[in-house]
């Protein structure tokens, strides 16, 4: 495999911050997947040869029950899960720390505080972005002055983080805050050149940390930005890293193990030319990659939409506008509309409605799932029946 060229920069280093921080962890080379990697051939098909959900279907009554439903304070954000604990930006009571990290669990409904203040020495450093699994939970910091970031993880059990806190990654504004996700003991995260920063033409990579690992491996390359941040589904990593770099722009959303560290490619879609996914995971056999514009060329996979399936099984499309990154099990799909959900059943060919919590269409109702999930997570800022303003935030679970 080749070696990675985008270059550690001198951004690991020993660092002291309060009780728990230990050495950032080193990186090994690992066995990273490049540009030059044997890549599946672009999917390019006739628009017609997908059914339409919203045509092809017959309308029926959602299948989802109401399992849980709970109340939260006003400024609580859930992230992205794929456990029993999902991670939480929690607004802060004062400007000092502006965002705290927190957890809810989705069986209790118990909000607890993880991260009460960031670990960086600057005043102007807040907490960014947090992702967490059953075992570790990671957070982003982030100056808001100068724009450098870090990315920090540590074990994580009963809602409390455990053993040492590590820094994975730190960078200036030339990269972005790294898109990150996090599944079972595992942290993976891209690191990327900003778009309006000096290093544009540098190749991105992912790396994979394991809990308890003094070294973390590069695994993926893209020449050029990834087009979605990692997602995590049934022991599958899905990227989105630049593909076919001698022959034009393409992206292939691409399904990696995670029990070998990304090792393994399970499956791959290539997107036509020029054609850049908005979202991209995995339920079961088929991806669910969403397109958030339409291109002159390009075929079905050019034209705006969410597209369910496979190169080799073929797709179902969706034709609304995307919005946040698809989830599912089985034959059933969840897929986040304007004003509610759409609940795509395959095997019955029916689809339905999950409607928004009352008060809510407003400010929206997002999901806290992506990829494939027994339990759907969902929550959404709700507003006060009298005076109209924001005045809560409602969690609500699904059974699958």
């Amino acid at each position: 495999m080749r070696a990675p060229k985008l270059t550690r920069r001198s951004l690991f280093k020993t660092a002291a911050a309060g009780t728990a921080l230990a050495a950032a962890v080193s990186i090994l080379p690992g066995c990273t997947h490049g540009p030059d990697e044997i890549d599946a051939d672009p999917t390019v098909v006739d628009e017609d040869s997908a059914e339409s959900v919203l045509e092809a279907f017959s309308a029926a009554d959602s299948p989802l029950v109401e399992e849980s439903s709970w109340t939260l304070p006003l400024g609580n954000v859930l992230r992205p899960c794929e456990g029993t604990w999902a991670p939480v930006i929690t607004a802060g009571s004062s400007a000092t720390p502006m965002v705290k990290a927190s957890a809810l669990s989705l069986s209790s409904g118990t909000l607890v505080e993880v991260v009460p203040a960031p670990l960086g020495a600057a005043s102007t450093t807040v907490i960014y972005d947090v992702r967490c699994s059953d075992e570790v939970y990671a957070w982003v910091e982030l100056d808001t002055v100068t724009h450098a970031w870090a990315l920090y993880a540590a074990g994580f059990a009963d809602g409390q983080l455990s053993g040492d806190t590590k820094m994975l990654w730190e960078g200036t504004s030339d990269y972005d805050p790294a898109p990150f996700a996090v599944s079972g003991s595992r942290v993976i995260w891209q690191v990327q050149p900003s778009t309006s920063g000096s290093r544009t033409t540098e190749h991105s990579l992912c790396y994979v940390w394991r809990e308890g690992d003094s070294d973390a491996k590069s695994v993926v390359e893209s020449p050029g930005r990834f087009a979605t941040a990692p997602t995590v589904s049934a022991g599958v990593a899905v990227l989105t890293p630049r593909v076919h770099d001698d022959e034009g722009i393409f992206y292939g959303a691409t399904a990696y193990s995670l029990s070998d560290d990304l090792r393994t490619k399970l499956d791959q879609l290539v997107l036509p030319a020029s054609v850049r996914p908005f979202r991209a995971t995995r339920v079961g056999d088929r991806f669910l990659v969403s397109v958030e514009a339409s291109y002159s060329s390009g075929g079905l996979l050019g034209k705006m939409g969410t597209y369910i399936g496979s190169t080799s099984a073929g797709f179902y499309k969706l034709d609304r506008e995307p919005s946040e990154c698809g989830c599912g099990k089985g034959d059933v799909y969840i897929i986040k509309s304007n004003a509610s959900y759409l609940v795509i059943d395959l095997a019955s060919r029916t689809y339905s409605s999950l409607v928004a919590t009352d008060r809510s269409v407003d400010y929206g109702e997002f999901p806290a799932r992506a990829g494939e999930c027994d339990q759907f997570v969902t929550f959404s800022t709700v507003k006060d029946e009298n005076t109209g303003y924001p005045a809560s935030v409602t969690v609500r679970t699904f059974r699958l």
